[in-house]
């Protein structure tokens, strides 16, 4: 069986997902995800949790090499690992329509906080 491209995989559904629930759900909802696939000793997603919690994405189709790729792709300290914060930029970096959407996130997001901040 053929490896899932994962960055299609998250173009395909993460921007349907942050319409639905709007920028701040979107950010919890990356969490939970984040949740998910984290060793909750070391509290980061490592190759191992990734494979073993892989199928709750619907990747478990992926090859090691794939789950490796994935990692790499978002460590951006070189620790091997992925932090929330890494986790939360490599999803919103696998998809660029998202990208586009998150300035207006942003914008309105602090639109809000200056309007209860008066």
């Amino acid at each position: 069986m053929a490896a899932q491209n994962p960055q299609t995989h998250f173009e395909d559904y993460l921007p349907l997902m942050a319409n639905k629930l709007g920028g701040d759900s979107l950010i919890d909802e990356l969490c939970n995800a984040f949740n998910l696939l984290m060793d909750s000793e070391k509290g980061v997603i490592t190759f191992y949790s990734l494979k073993r919690n892989s199928t709750l994405l619907g990747l478990q189709g992926l090859s090691d090499e794939d789950l490796h790729s994935m990692l790499r792709e978002g460590d951006f300290d070189g620790d091997g690992a992925l932090n929330q914060m890494e986790f939360c930029v490599l999803m919103f970096r696998l998809s660029p329509e998202l990208m586009e959407g998150s300035k207006l996130w942003f914008e309105e997001a602090l639109e809000q906080e200056l309007k209860n901040s008066f």
